[in-house]
């Protein structure tokens, strides 16, 4: 059920084909706004680059459910094409391609839950939809904007629509092809009428897995890669849905392709296309070719995973990312600055008064001047602009010799609904236990409660030393607890203490 009570959105995006930024507003269904975001083609393990879209949609989507819509998101995974078979087949020893595809499928899912990316409401497979993708096919080949090759292949013919080209602003006279590089098999498609049209269906060879084929009118095989993606959308949002996203490196050919597909049969498909910006690396687009050093899993050994986020969760999305050392150490010296703050608060108000449910956030009226920033193309310039005003007068707050506590409180939680926006609340989940470290309620097992009585005699013992001003050793205990990954901070009401 929506909520055709709700307000229409007041957000306004880049649309990556009308080149501006339009009104969200109306959307499909009053108080729905229904999102379809490209997600993981699932041939290796997820890095960086790979999170920047996800992070960027669930930032989307927080503010879109701030605004009292129902948020509809598809986030699909294509567990089939030509480099997960060659992937597999070439592992040592051979691996099959479905179980290929799993295990990198769960490699995603885990890096997207360690930074705090909500899951979709749907999240289809492309070889779980196989009936859709033959009936888009079969009903392209009836309206004849698909022909049949030779050897069985089925191919979009771009000639027969006359908007292809109009997402990308390109015209097919100027076009030596239309497929992606990695998808072209030129022995087999040799069968092509023009070198331009693209692959619907791709007939199933001797070389593959016999598994890796479905039966079909015009004989066995598999999807191409673009027609996956008009399936499944059609299949969980209709015909007709608000937001279409993806990385900017996406919208041609894939994207074209889609919306060439969609519109060849008939359905009104996306009506707004929202792209992310790439993360580079010295200027250089993020890539495999740059090594294992930026896979999710191998960064969330070094680093902080609210850290992450926050580096490439507060930029905006069509911004690159200039993913760094750097970059890095000034996102986690914010970090500490927010938390550390947030604690203070919980100190000087009370938890009780701090500590409350992320939904009793949302609730609180958030600042003008943030709310504007956020609707107008999702500015986070201006939105952490006005976060780091909020940081400013909680810490000014706190600094005085005799706090307001309920000055305090409601600073501390204004800013938390400003961050709970941006999904980097240090006081909800995933990051709460870290923040909170030992001393987060009911959340202590046998383990850390022994941890906490070890690391508070530490700091026992550090503090006699500050009393009777024996800095090198107070000094040295802090550093031991640091070598173990444990963070002490003073505060004027004593030392406390959290995990790296």
């Amino acid at each position: 059920m929506t909520d055709t009570a709700a307000p229409a959105p007041s957000l306004r995006l880049y649309d990556s084909a009308a080149r501006a930024v339009i009104p969200l507003a109306p959307t499909v269904t009053p108080g729905q706004v229904a999102i379809y975001l490209c997600g993981a083609t699932v041939q290796g393990s997820p890095h960086i680059g790979h999170m920047r879209s996800g992070i960027a949609f669930d930032v989307l989507r927080r503010w879109l459910e701030r605004q009292g819509q129902r948020v509809l998101m598809v986030r699909n995974v294509t567990d089939i094409d030509d480099k997960i078979l060659a992937k597999s087949a070439a592992a040592e020893p051979p691996v099959e391609w479905w179980a290929w595809a799993q295990r990198f499928e769960r490699e995603f899912d885990a890096a997207y839950r360690a930074l705090g990316v909500a899951a979709p409401t749907y999240e289809p497979r492309a070889t779980g939809t196989i009936p859709e993708q033959v009936d888009l096919v079969q009903r392209l080949l009836d309206a004849g904007h698909a022909y049949v090759g030779e050897a069985g292949n089925v191919y979009f013919d771009v000639r027969s629509l006359p908007d292809y080209g109009t997402l990308t602003n390109q015209r097919l006279e100027d076009l030596a092809t239309t497929e992606d590089e990695s998808q072209i098999d030129v022995e087999v498609e040799a069968d092509k009428r023009d070198p331009r049209d693209f692959a619907l269906w791709k007939s199933a060879k001797p070389s593959e897995p016999a598994d890796a084929a479905w039966d079909a009118p015009w004989g066995r095989g598999r999807p191409g890669w673009h027609l996956e993606c008009s399936a499944m959308s059609r299949r969980f949002l209709g015909e007709e849905f608000d937001i279409h996203g993806g990385g900017i490196d996406l919208r041609f050919p894939h994207h074209e392709n889609e919306q060439a597909q969609s519109h060849g049969a008939g359905w009104g498909f996306a009506r707004h296309w929202v792209h992310n910006a790439w993360v580079t690396v010295k200027g250089e687009k993020m890539s495999k070719s740059l090594g294992n050093s930026l896979v999710v899993a191998e960064l969330l050994k070094r680093y902080d995973p609210a850290v992450l986020r926050l580096a490439l969760g507060t930029v905006h999305h069509r911004s690159t990312v200039e993913f760094s050392e750097e970059g890095l150490a000034e996102a986690a010296a914010l970090w500490e600055r927010l938390s550390g703050a947030l604690l203070r608060a919980m100190e000087v108000a009370g938890a009780d008064a701090v500590d409350l449910p992320s939904q009793r956030l949302r609730d609180r009226l958030l600042p003008e001047d943030f709310s504007a920033a956020m609707d107008e193309d999702l500015n986070l310039a201006g939105a952490m602009a006005v976060v780091h005003a909020a940081l400013k007068t909680l810490n000014t707050a706190l600094s005085s010799p005799q706090p307001d506590a309920a000055g305090v409180a409601a600073t501390a939680l204004d800013l938390r609904a400003q961050l709970d926006v941006l999904g980097l609340d240090p006081l909800a989940a995933p990051w709460r236990e870290r923040v909170l470290g030992a001393g987060s309620a009911g959340g202590q097992d046998a383990a850390m409660q022994a941890l906490d009585h070890l690391v508070t005699a530490v700091v026992q013992e550090r503090a006699e030393a500050r009393a009777v001003k024996d800095w090198a050793r107070a000094d040295a205990l802090r550093d031991r607890l640091a070598q173990a990954g444990v963070v002490v901070e003073d505060s004027p009401t004593g030392a406390r203490w959290h995990l790296a």
